[in-house]
């Protein structure tokens, strides 16, 4: 078959691949119909992630079921069928619970790659879904985008808009307040920003990347001067003016115009380090992301409970 491979930032031949085929009892095999371009293929290609190449690409598609293993009960040959980019058994303890992509058995449907003409779907019972037909050519592309975006905004909001028109549809959505959670997967400027600003105050925006917010967009904290500190995968958490932390690593982000870090979100000592600068306020608050603070030790030896 022919397929997608990635061989360095830049870098995307098709060429011909093995052609995939039964491997356990839970598989499937399908005739790819369509197949996304992912936010997450564009970080190996900018370069942004290394590339171990070649590597096969694309993690979410549709198509048409060619094969089942002697195990698979809920899809047939024939069925149209829309996939998810994990592949999960459906029946674990942490599938049962809601969370399929935390799967004890789940595999990477990109490191198998379906940005190509056929592909090989582990544990397909629980990752694929069958439509009530064949669809006409015109849904395709709505069914795609529930392989794509609706796995990941089932924990988070999703807007098909980018810039201000997705901000201004998040917001219609949600009586103008914004969304409690939303995850920024893409790992630009403008998605970073456009998932911020569709964010509630209160709420969190999920994210897995390093892009920082603009500094264009925040002014310095008062006391510890700084605007946006280094990002890492984790939890940011907005107020009315914007960005006002980020959870679970130790640094904490400098608020939006006049903000600064809450004490819930508070700076975690990191390895190797033990400087610490104190601020107006009381001992340990309001740390400059590079500095840890632990809090101050009473008369008595305790560590007492002054607000942070």
């Amino acid at each position: 078959m022919r397929g997608a491979v990635l061989y360095a930032p830049g870098d995307v031949r098709v060429e011909d691949r093995q052609d995939p085929a039964i491997i356990e009892p839970t598989d499937a095999v399908i005739r790819l119909t369509a197949t996304c371009v992912c936010g997450s293929d564009l970080w190996p290609y900018r370069g942004v992630e290394q590339v171990d190449g070649p590597a096969p690409m694309g993690h979410e598609y549709v198509g048409v079921v060619e094969e089942v293993g002697s195990q698979v009960t809920t899809v047939r040959p024939g069925q149209f069928v829309v996939g998810s980019f994990w592949a999960s058994d459906n029946t674990c303890e942490i599938c049962r619970a809601g969370y399929q992509s935390g799967c004890v058995n789940r595999v990477l449907m990109g490191a198998l790659g379906t940005q190509s003409q056929f592909a090989r779907i582990p544990l397909a019972d629980g990752t694929l879904v069958a439509t009530p037909g064949l669809p006409d050519a015109d849904l395709v592309p709505s069914l795609l985008a529930a392989s794509d975006v609706l796995g990941t905004g089932w924990f988070a909001a999703v807007a098909a808009e980018r810039g201000d028109d997705g901000v201004a549809a998040v917001k219609e959505l949600t009586n103008g307040l914004g969304a409690h959670s939303v995850v920024e997967a893409v790992g630009t400027q403008q998605s970073m920003m456009q998932a911020i600003r569709s964010t509630r105050p209160g709420g969190h925006v999920g994210v897995s990347h390093d892009v920082a917010p603009s500094r264009s967009s925040c002014s310095p904290d008062p006391v510890t001067r700084a605007c946006a500190p280094p990002w890492t995968p984790g939890s940011v958490t907005t107020d009315a003016d914007g960005v006002v932390g980020i959870t679970p690593r130790w640094w904490t982000a400098a608020g939006l115009p006049g903000r600064r870090p809450r004490a819930s979100v508070r700076p975690r000592t990191p390895p190797g380090s033990g400087s610490c600068r104190s601020a107006p306020g009381g001992p340990g608050r309001g740390p400059a992301p590079s500095c840890t603070c632990p809090r101050p030790r009473t008369a008595a030896g305790r560590r007492s409970r002054t607000p942070g």
